[in-house]
């Protein structure tokens, strides 16, 4: 059973297929909210976060956390900028509260799925985020950027493979954005922009309807529009040499961000070599493909990275199986 604490939207609320074991109205303080519930046993609070007073400070937000399970809390945003700001989001995170949203069908998924960290954790990243991939995160919209370390890693091709698999999932709502160049329009596919560096931003923003945006940065050095970026390694003799040779401190400048190896011939005990050797961690690593086949490697991918579990309660079911390799 749930509890409901509305205000402001409280239409959308009663929408709501349900069960509901109590439902409260109006605004309250956080502590009042936690003195109210904090004995109460309910497996889901959907919390309209009109109903906290002085709900835009953010700190009120994160008292209901800790006075409650957070993982238990379904906080509902009203769409306006203060609360959809990029301090605002990473406050909450930090402190703790994983599950938000501004539409009612995120409100459905979450009831059904909790976030972890891991599936917020880019929100922290604050000045990295633009305020348009900061609105996609609320919405439950992920902004995938792919980018080419060493020469021709493959990023344009693994756009399009991971595109064709995700829209077994999602539909038409996955689109795939190049930066200053025209190369996707030659796999004739469906949903594929090519824009500038200065418009990047407003692009993605203007995608109001999508549940994944796959961005090639091999022509963009800014990534601040991604919530996430892989890097793509080609893990050949010739490329990872010329690669030390232009940088020898690349590895240092990975460190700690999702290396892919793509178009690799490399075995587990190879990865694991290449690990120790680059003092690095690799997510995942995808061989030589044929594109134009349906790949269990991509499908795998695409579990991943967590593309699986953005909140589109619309979602087709996959009918690849999930390898889960690297699971993070």
């Amino acid at each position: 059973m749930n509890v409901i604490i509305e205000n402001e939207r409280k239409d959308e609320l009663s929408n709501l297929d349900i069960d509901v074991i109590k439902t409260i109205s109006g605004q309250f303080d956080a502590a009042e909210i936690v003195s109210i519930f904090k004995s109460f046993y309910y497996n889901k609070m959907i919390l309209d976060v009109t109903a906290i007073k002085d709900y835009v400070n953010p700190d009120n937000i994160v008292k209901i956390g800790e006075g409650l399970d957070p993982n238990k809390v379904i906080l509902f945003l009203p769409k306006v900028q203060d609360v959809s700001s990029q301090v605002y989001l990473a406050k909450i995170v930090k402190g703790g509260m994983y599950n938000f949203t501004n539409n009612i069908e995120g409100v459905k998924y979450l009831i059904n799925h909790t976030n972890t960290h891991e599936e917020v954790a880019q929100v922290e990243q604050v000045k990295e985020l633009t305020e348009a991939v900061q609105q996609k995160v609320v919405s439950g919209c992920r902004v995938i950027g792919i980018r080419n370390v060493t020469d021709h890693a493959g990023a344009t091709t693994l756009i399009y493979m991971l595109k064709r698999e995700l829209e077994r999932i999602y539909g038409e709502n996955v689109y795939a954005i190049e930066v200053n160049r025209h190369d996707l329009q030659y796999f004739n596919v469906k949903n594929t922009i090519s824009t500038t560096k200065d418009v990047l931003s407003s692009t993605v923003n203007k995608l109001s309807n999508a549940a994944v945006i796959l961005i090639d940065l091999n022509d963009c050095d800014d990534d601040s529009t991604c919530g996430d970026v892989l890097y793509l390694i080609e893990p050949s003799s010739i490329r990872l040499n010329k690669l030390m040779r232009t940088n020898k401190n690349i590895f240092n400048e990975l460190n700690g961000k999702k290396i892919v190896l793509n178009k690799s011939l490399l075995n587990d005990k190879d990865v694991n070599d290449f690990e120790n050797e680059a003092n690095t961690k690799v997510l995942y690593n995808v061989p030589p493909l044929d594109e134009r086949r349906k790949n269990e490697k991509i499908v795998s991918l695409i579990d991943v990275v967590g593309l699986n579990n953005v909140g589109n309660t619309n979602s087709k079911k996959s009918d690849g199986k999930i390898l889960g390799l690297f699971r993070f």
